[in-house]
């Protein structure tokens, strides 16, 4: 039966680059119908990347979950409850995690097409993940000291640290979910510019690279075969294009266009005929950018494999006694 004790929770909060949204992002959190028991925000030293603020915030925190939300994200009054709610309803629960809302502080039309993508790929996906988004997430804290917190080390600068640790609570066999009405605003401004930079050299080139390491493709999320199929059906596109073969570039373009006819129907019906407009477009360029993130992911996976091949091979040291020189050489491990 499920255990109605509701845990007790920390919200961490990284902040370490002076966001201007911090105030608002706290005030939510403090207008939670269930707020935190604990509100960790990790301010000093400035300029550390997040998985280490997150790290000294989970070291900090004494409560059984812990939360993790992003200084640009503004909660839902009900979301810390509902992830209060799913880790007391099963005892088994490794971690959780939740969605932007589909309605963006900016008016943008990159940052509503952003953020609405994020929420229509989230939404989608609802229930048992094989990832864990630390926007707006919570882990249990064993769970999170055996899997060794976020990679700091890895990850100096804001990237897939979240995939990352969700990728090794899944190997150590956790579970996770992704309850999509664990809502929060998203606060951030985005430009063409940032998405396309976002896109690929924070989010695609190191997500392929982790693929890589692990030896399989996650078909989870920005993985799924629907967007798989939305790059294959763009690539064709631009490859039939390039050769002024029109009738299968076209047939390319209508199924690129069929595929995310939902997404481009959720923008029409929450911004307009302009971002309905735009969405084609703007999705073009966000696959484009995680097509191009492939081969540079391969080519960079594959120099650190031959540099790793490389380096000289350590040459034990059998231990033994130099007595003229008072020295004892120690074999090497």
């Amino acid at each position: 039966m499920p255990n109605f004790r509701q845990p007790s929770l920390a919200v961490i909060v990284p902040a370490t680059d002076s966001p201007p949204t911090l105030e608002r992002c706290l005030a939510a959190l403090e207008h939670s119908s269930e707020p935190p028991d604990e509100l960790i925000v990790i301010t000093n030293p400035p300029g550390r990347g997040p998985a280490e603020a997150r790290n000294d915030g989970a070291a900090q925190a004494t409560s059984e979950l812990l939360a993790f939300v992003d200084a640009d994200v503004a909660v839902d009054p009900e979301a810390l409850a509902r992830l209060r709610a799913a880790f007391a309803d099963d005892p088994a629960l490794a971690a959780a995690f939740g969605a932007y809302d589909d309605a963006p502080a900016d008016t943008g039309a990159v940052s509503r097409f952003r953020n609405l993508l994020h929420h229509h790929v989230h939404t989608d996906a609802a229930g048992p993940a094989a990832t864990f988004w630390a926007g707006l997430g919570a882990v249990r804290r064993p769970d999170f000291v055996a899997a060794g917190g976020f990679d700091a080390e890895r990850y100096t600068e804001a990237s897939v640290e979240d995939i990352e640790l969700g990728m090794r609570l899944r190997r150590s066999g956790a579970s996770i979910l992704l309850d999509p009405w664990v809502r929060g605003t998203h606060l951030k401004r985005w430009s063409l510019s940032s998405m396309v930079s976002t896109d690929m050299w924070r989010r695609g080139v190191p997500w392929m690279r982790l693929q890589l390491e692990a030896g399989r493709i996650e078909g989870s999320l920005n993985l799924g075969w629907r967007h798989r199929l939305s790059a294959l059906a763009l690539l064709g596109a631009i490859v039939f294009g390039i050769r002024a073969e029109g009738l299968e570039a076209a047939l390319c373009v209508a199924a690129f266009l069929a595929l995310n006819v939902r997404f481009y129907y959720l923008l029409l019906r929450r911004r307009g005929v302009l971002s309905a407009l735009a969405g084609p477009f703007l999705h073009a360029v966000h696959h484009l950018s995680a097509i191009l993130s492939v081969p540079i992911g391969v080519g960079l996976h594959l120099r650190r494999r031959r540099s790793r091949g490389k380096r000289a091979p350590v040459v034990p040291v059998s231990a033994e006694t130099d007595e003229s020189r008072g020295l004892v050489a120690v074999e090497g491990r």
